[in-house]
């Protein structure tokens, strides 16, 4: 099994109270995927992501639509150093 992979995202566009924080942590853990996603108070939703690569590239193609009501305008990722140990996927403040 190769090393897990962790990418930082921010989404923006009409992202926030269209469901995007709780269908991202949804879509997360149906991939296996650990991590956390918050809203920001500029309007654009942050979200960490650690996983399989190919997992993790699952939940970047997701989140360019996100759930029904959003509108994405732009998913701005890059990855970071991984993090031992964590065991879920967290919505946050």
């Amino acid at each position: 099994m190769s090393e897990p992979i962790r990418i930082h995202v921010l989404v923006s566009g009409r992202v926030q109270g269209v469901y995007y924080r709780a269908s991202t942590r949804e879509q997360a853990l149906q991939l296996g995927l650990t991590g956390w996603v918050r809203n920001l108070s500029d309007g654009r939703v942050e979200f960490e992501a650690q996983g399989p690569a190919a997992q993790v590239n699952r939940l970047i193609a997701w989140a360019g639509k996100g759930p029904d009501h959003a509108k994405v305008d732009a998913v701005v990722q890059k990855e970071i150093p991984s993090l031992p140990g964590e065991k879920s996927f967290q919505i946050t403040r």
